[in-house]
Protein backbone atom coordinates (compact mmCIF):
# COMPACT_ATOMS: atom_id res chain seq x y z
CA UNK A 1 0.00 0.00 0.00
CA UNK A 2 1.26 3.19 -0.74
CA UNK A 3 1.94 6.29 1.67
CA UNK A 4 -0.23 8.97 1.87
CA UNK A 5 1.16 11.85 -0.17
CA UNK A 6 1.65 14.14 3.55
CA UNK A 7 3.27 11.12 5.31
CA UNK A 8 5.35 10.89 2.55
CA UNK A 9 6.63 14.51 2.32
CA UNK A 10 7.28 14.55 6.02
CA UNK A 11 9.14 11.40 6.36
CA UNK A 12 11.33 12.46 3.01
CA UNK A 13 11.91 16.09 5.30
CA UNK A 14 12.57 13.72 8.62
CA UNK A 15 15.31 11.82 6.49
CA UNK A 16 17.07 14.56 5.29
CA UNK A 17 17.23 16.38 8.54
CA UNK A 18 18.35 13.03 10.14
CA UNK A 19 21.24 12.23 7.15
CA UNK A 20 22.30 16.00 7.23
CA UNK A 21 22.75 15.80 11.62
CA UNK A 22 24.67 12.78 11.37
CA UNK A 23 26.95 14.27 8.70
CA UNK A 24 27.54 16.97 10.95
CA UNK A 25 27.86 15.08 14.14
CA UNK A 26 28.05 11.86 13.43
CA UNK A 27 26.20 10.56 16.53
CA UNK A 28 23.49 12.42 17.93
CA UNK A 29 22.10 13.43 21.37
CA UNK A 30 18.94 13.08 23.10
CA UNK A 31 18.82 16.87 22.98
CA UNK A 32 19.20 16.84 19.41
CA UNK A 33 16.49 14.06 18.91
CA UNK A 34 14.24 15.85 21.37
CA UNK A 35 14.29 18.82 18.84
CA UNK A 36 12.84 17.45 16.52
CA UNK A 37 12.45 19.25 12.37
CA UNK A 38 11.12 21.87 11.27
CA UNK A 39 8.07 21.24 8.86
CA UNK A 40 5.56 23.61 7.28
CA UNK A 41 6.31 26.11 10.21
CA UNK A 42 6.02 23.81 12.85
CA UNK A 43 8.29 21.26 14.68
CA UNK A 44 7.91 18.04 14.17
CA UNK A 45 9.56 15.59 16.92
CA UNK A 46 11.68 12.49 16.21
CA UNK A 47 10.88 10.71 19.12
CA UNK A 48 8.78 9.86 22.08
CA UNK A 49 10.97 10.71 25.15
CA UNK A 50 9.34 8.15 27.28
CA UNK A 51 8.69 5.28 24.49
CA UNK A 52 10.66 3.87 22.28
CA UNK A 53 7.96 3.71 19.43
CA UNK A 54 6.61 6.59 17.78
CA UNK A 55 4.33 8.20 15.34
CA UNK A 56 3.80 12.01 14.91
CA UNK A 57 0.25 13.20 15.77
CA UNK A 58 0.73 15.29 11.61
CA UNK A 59 1.37 11.31 11.01
CA UNK A 60 -0.60 8.45 10.45
CA UNK A 61 2.49 5.90 9.71
CA UNK A 62 5.07 5.21 12.73
CA UNK A 63 8.36 7.38 11.89
CA UNK A 64 10.91 6.16 14.33
CA UNK A 65 12.08 3.35 16.62
CA UNK A 66 14.25 3.65 19.50
CA UNK A 67 16.65 1.73 21.29
CA UNK A 68 18.16 3.33 24.94
CA UNK A 69 21.51 2.32 26.53
CA UNK A 70 21.16 2.27 29.71
CA UNK A 71 23.37 3.99 32.24
CA UNK A 72 25.44 2.39 34.25
CA UNK A 73 27.48 4.73 36.32
CA UNK A 74 29.38 7.63 34.61
CA UNK A 75 32.70 5.84 34.84
CA UNK A 76 32.26 1.71 34.12
CA UNK A 77 28.88 1.82 31.78
CA UNK A 78 31.29 0.72 28.60
CA UNK A 79 32.38 -1.95 30.76
CA UNK A 80 28.60 -4.23 29.44
CA UNK A 81 27.38 -4.94 26.32
CA UNK A 82 23.60 -4.22 25.56
CA UNK A 83 21.14 -7.29 24.73
CA UNK A 84 21.08 -4.68 20.93
CA UNK A 85 24.49 -4.74 20.67
CA UNK A 86 24.89 -8.42 20.75
CA UNK A 87 21.95 -8.93 18.92
CA UNK A 88 23.26 -7.16 15.88
CA UNK A 89 26.87 -9.06 16.18
CA UNK A 90 25.26 -12.33 16.63
CA UNK A 91 22.59 -11.80 13.51
CA UNK A 92 22.98 -12.74 10.14
CA UNK A 93 20.36 -10.75 8.15
CA UNK A 94 17.76 -9.31 10.25
CA UNK A 95 17.27 -8.37 13.94
CA UNK A 96 14.56 -8.60 16.47
CA UNK A 97 12.36 -5.80 18.11
CA UNK A 98 10.72 -6.15 21.20
CA UNK A 99 7.54 -4.72 21.71
CA UNK A 100 5.81 -2.42 24.19
CA UNK A 101 4.26 -4.32 26.73
CA UNK A 102 2.77 -7.84 25.70
CA UNK A 103 -0.52 -6.71 24.09
CA UNK A 104 0.16 -7.16 20.73
CA UNK A 105 -2.68 -4.78 19.62
CA UNK A 106 -1.74 -1.67 21.89
CA UNK A 107 -1.46 1.16 19.45
CA UNK A 108 2.13 0.94 19.65
CA UNK A 109 2.49 -2.42 18.20
CA UNK A 110 -0.04 -1.26 16.05
CA UNK A 111 1.89 1.12 14.10
CA UNK A 112 4.74 -1.51 14.03
CA UNK A 113 2.28 -4.28 12.00
CA UNK A 114 1.40 -1.68 9.92
CA UNK A 115 4.80 -0.61 8.98
CA UNK A 116 5.36 -4.47 8.38
CA UNK A 117 2.13 -4.42 6.03
CA UNK A 118 2.97 -1.30 4.10
CA UNK A 119 6.97 -1.76 4.04
CA UNK A 120 7.10 1.94 5.60
CA UNK A 121 10.72 2.85 5.78
CA UNK A 122 11.72 4.33 9.13
CA UNK A 123 14.62 5.67 11.21
CA UNK A 124 15.97 3.44 13.97
CA UNK A 125 17.83 5.01 16.51
CA UNK A 126 20.23 2.83 18.30
CA UNK A 127 21.80 3.73 21.53
CA UNK A 128 25.36 3.69 22.10
CA UNK A 129 25.57 5.44 24.93
CA UNK A 130 23.70 7.24 27.44
CA UNK A 131 21.82 9.65 25.44
CA UNK A 132 23.65 9.29 22.30
CA UNK A 133 22.49 7.40 19.58
CA UNK A 134 23.25 6.24 16.00
CA UNK A 135 20.54 6.54 13.13
CA UNK A 136 20.11 4.05 10.95
CA UNK A 137 18.03 4.58 8.04
CA UNK A 138 16.41 3.52 6.08
CA UNK A 139 15.38 0.39 8.73
CA UNK A 140 12.37 -1.88 7.74
CA UNK A 141 9.73 -3.95 9.71
CA UNK A 142 9.99 -7.29 7.89
CA UNK A 143 8.43 -9.55 10.43
CA UNK A 144 5.63 -8.77 12.84
CA UNK A 145 4.92 -11.70 15.41
CA UNK A 146 2.15 -11.50 17.73
CA UNK A 147 3.08 -14.63 20.08
CA UNK A 148 6.67 -14.00 20.11
CA UNK A 149 6.10 -10.21 20.91
CA UNK A 150 8.66 -8.92 18.53
CA UNK A 151 9.49 -7.35 15.22
CA UNK A 152 11.93 -8.46 12.91
CA UNK A 153 14.09 -5.20 11.26
CA UNK A 154 15.95 -5.30 8.22
CA UNK A 155 18.43 -2.46 7.26
CA UNK A 156 18.15 -0.69 3.75
CA UNK A 157 21.81 -0.25 1.85
CA UNK A 158 23.63 2.64 2.50
CA UNK A 159 23.77 6.16 0.93
CA UNK A 160 20.91 5.02 -1.35
CA UNK A 161 18.76 7.56 -2.30
CA UNK A 162 15.45 5.18 -2.64
CA UNK A 163 13.70 4.30 0.59
CA UNK A 164 13.25 0.68 -0.22
CA UNK A 165 13.90 -2.54 1.74
CA UNK A 166 16.33 -4.78 0.48
CA UNK A 167 15.38 -7.30 -2.27
CA UNK A 168 16.71 -10.20 -1.29
CA UNK A 169 19.20 -12.00 1.54
CA UNK A 170 22.31 -10.96 -0.03
CA UNK A 171 21.41 -7.24 0.06
CA UNK A 172 19.87 -7.95 4.00
CA UNK A 173 23.59 -9.05 4.66
CA UNK A 174 25.31 -6.60 3.30
CA UNK A 175 23.28 -3.53 5.11
CA UNK A 176 23.87 -5.48 8.10
CA UNK A 177 27.32 -5.99 8.00
CA UNK A 178 27.33 -1.50 7.55
CA UNK A 179 25.34 -1.55 10.67
CA UNK A 180 27.94 -3.64 12.22
CA UNK A 181 30.95 -1.65 11.27
CA UNK A 182 28.98 1.80 12.34
CA UNK A 183 27.75 -0.04 15.68
CA UNK A 184 31.73 -1.19 16.08
CA UNK A 185 32.61 2.53 15.81
CA UNK A 186 30.70 4.03 17.50
CA UNK A 187 30.66 1.71 21.16
CA UNK A 188 34.55 1.97 20.57
CA UNK A 189 34.74 5.63 20.39
CA UNK A 190 32.09 6.03 23.19
CA UNK A 191 34.32 4.00 25.63
CA UNK A 192 37.32 5.18 25.06
CA UNK A 193 36.20 8.61 25.24
CA UNK A 194 34.92 7.84 28.30
CA UNK A 195 37.96 6.41 29.37
CA UNK A 196 39.90 9.19 29.13
CA UNK A 197 37.37 11.60 30.75
CA UNK A 198 36.77 13.45 27.19
CA UNK A 199 40.35 14.46 27.22
CA UNK A 200 42.83 14.37 24.38
CA UNK A 201 45.59 12.08 25.24
CA UNK A 202 48.24 14.14 23.69
CA UNK A 203 47.01 17.45 24.16
CA UNK A 204 44.33 17.21 27.23
CA UNK A 205 42.35 19.22 25.13
CA UNK A 206 38.74 18.21 27.24
CA UNK A 207 36.40 18.50 24.22
CA UNK A 208 34.75 15.33 23.55
CA UNK A 209 32.53 16.78 20.50
CA UNK A 210 36.51 17.26 18.65
CA UNK A 211 38.09 13.68 19.52
CA UNK A 212 38.26 10.44 17.20
CA UNK A 213 39.16 6.93 18.66
CA UNK A 214 42.86 6.50 16.98
CA UNK A 215 43.10 2.61 16.76
CA UNK A 216 47.25 1.78 17.94
CA UNK A 217 46.93 -1.36 15.97
CA UNK A 218 44.51 -0.96 13.08
CA UNK A 219 41.66 -3.20 13.09
CA UNK A 220 42.48 -5.01 10.15
CA UNK A 221 45.49 -6.84 12.16
CA UNK A 222 42.99 -9.53 13.23
CA UNK A 223 45.24 -10.90 15.66
CA UNK A 224 46.14 -7.52 17.74
CA UNK A 225 43.24 -4.53 16.17
CA UNK A 226 40.38 -5.80 18.20
CA UNK A 227 38.43 -2.27 19.12
CA UNK A 228 38.88 -2.69 22.52
CA UNK A 229 39.93 0.26 25.03
CA UNK A 230 43.94 -0.83 25.48
CA UNK A 231 44.06 -0.86 21.74
CA UNK A 232 42.74 2.77 21.42
CA UNK A 233 43.68 6.29 22.34
CA UNK A 234 40.86 9.83 22.18
CA UNK A 235 42.58 12.04 20.27
CA UNK A 236 41.86 15.12 18.73
CA UNK A 237 41.66 15.35 15.07
CA UNK A 238 45.16 16.94 14.41
CA UNK A 239 46.75 14.52 16.44
CA UNK A 240 44.82 11.47 15.27
CA UNK A 241 46.08 12.62 11.55
CA UNK A 242 49.89 13.08 12.98
CA UNK A 243 49.91 9.94 15.22
CA UNK A 244 48.54 8.12 12.22
CA UNK A 245 50.98 9.47 9.68
CA UNK A 246 53.79 8.85 12.05
CA UNK A 247 54.70 12.48 12.53
CA UNK A 248 53.83 11.46 16.85
CA UNK A 249 54.81 8.31 18.06
CA UNK A 250 54.11 7.02 21.60
CA UNK A 251 56.29 4.39 23.34
CA UNK A 252 55.44 1.65 25.80
CA UNK A 253 56.36 3.79 29.16
CA UNK A 254 53.62 6.15 27.47
CA UNK A 255 56.26 8.58 26.34
CA UNK A 256 55.79 11.06 23.53
CA UNK A 257 58.34 11.34 20.30
CA UNK A 258 58.23 13.97 17.83
CA UNK A 259 59.85 12.93 14.38
CA UNK A 260 62.37 14.65 13.18
CA UNK A 261 60.28 15.32 9.98
CA UNK A 262 57.97 17.83 12.23
CA UNK A 263 60.91 18.39 14.18
CA UNK A 264 62.51 20.83 11.47
CA UNK A 265 59.14 22.62 10.49
CA UNK A 266 58.84 26.04 11.25
CA UNK A 267 55.34 27.65 10.48
CA UNK A 268 53.05 28.82 13.16
CA UNK A 269 51.27 28.16 16.93
CA UNK A 270 50.00 24.77 15.97
CA UNK A 271 52.92 23.72 14.80
CA UNK A 272 54.82 24.40 17.72
CA UNK A 273 52.49 22.96 20.21
CA UNK A 274 53.16 19.72 18.48
CA UNK A 275 56.70 19.98 18.56
CA UNK A 276 56.18 20.64 22.25
CA UNK A 277 55.06 17.26 22.93
CA UNK A 278 58.13 15.79 22.49
CA UNK A 279 59.21 14.18 25.54
CA UNK A 280 56.32 14.59 27.47
CA UNK A 281 54.11 12.17 28.85
CA UNK A 282 49.99 10.87 27.97
CA UNK A 283 47.30 11.67 29.27
CA UNK A 284 45.95 8.36 30.82
CA UNK A 285 42.76 6.95 31.85
CA UNK A 286 41.72 6.85 35.41
CA UNK A 287 41.07 3.01 35.58
CA UNK A 288 44.76 0.70 34.98
CA UNK A 289 43.18 -1.28 32.80
CA UNK A 290 41.85 0.75 30.21
CA UNK A 291 45.25 2.55 29.63
CA UNK A 292 46.70 1.64 26.44
CA UNK A 293 48.25 -1.62 26.00
CA UNK A 294 52.30 -1.79 26.62
CA UNK A 295 52.51 -4.34 24.05
CA UNK A 296 50.51 -2.71 21.31
CA UNK A 297 52.34 0.12 21.59
CA UNK A 298 55.77 -1.31 21.13
CA UNK A 299 54.60 -2.61 17.93
CA UNK A 300 53.50 0.61 16.71
CA UNK A 301 56.56 2.29 17.55
CA UNK A 302 58.73 0.45 15.91
CA UNK A 303 56.87 1.21 13.07
CA UNK A 304 56.86 5.12 13.95
CA UNK A 305 60.85 4.28 14.53
CA UNK A 306 61.33 3.00 11.32
CA UNK A 307 60.03 6.33 9.73
CA UNK A 308 60.63 8.92 11.83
Amino acid sequence: MAESIPDAVIRTVAFEHVRNLRDVHGELTSSQLAAGFPFNGQRIPLINPQRGIFKPQQMTNLLSIRTVFPAKGRKVWYDDQTEAHKQIFASDETVDYAFMGTDPNAADNRWLREAFENQTPIIYFLGTAPGRYQPMLPTFIVGWSARALKAKLAFGLPDQPELTAPENAIERRYALREVKQRLHQSTFREALIAAYGGRCALSGLPAPDLLDAAHIIADRDELMGQPVIPNGLALSKLHHAAFDTHLIGIDPDYRVHVSDRLMTLKDGPQLEALKELDGGMIVRPGRQRDCPDRERLAVRFERFRSVA
